[in-house]
């Protein structure tokens, strides 16, 4: 199974600064939404972090993210941003 997950507050919570903008360099991991996500993964279910991190504002995420995925120990297949992909299970802040 082909399962898409979300990155901001859904395996981790994120906040915005005082001028609204997103302040990714402090998300903090929520444990045990990232051990479900793993555990699938061990399952053999391709894990793909979706993210529009930097979609509104242009900005490139992309080292930032693959970094702290590594240092919550983010067990996934890919990473992708922007592309409307095709999944059977989405998991999302927002569904």
């Amino acid at each position: 199974m082909v399962i898409y997950v979300d990155i901001d507050n859904t395996i981790c919570n994120s906040y915005k600064d005082k001028n609204g903008i997103w302040d990714y360099f402090n998300s903090e991991p929520r444990q045990e939404q990232i051990d479900k996500i793993n555990k699938l993964y061990d399952e053999k279910h391709e894990i793909v972090y979706w993210t529009a991190r930097g979609g509104a504002t242009g900005v490139d995420w992309s080292d930032l993210t693959k970094k702290q995925l590594k240092e919550w120990g983010c067990k996934h297949t890919r990473i992708e941003t922007q592309k409307k992909p095709s999944w059977d299970l989405f998991i999302d802040d927002k569904t």
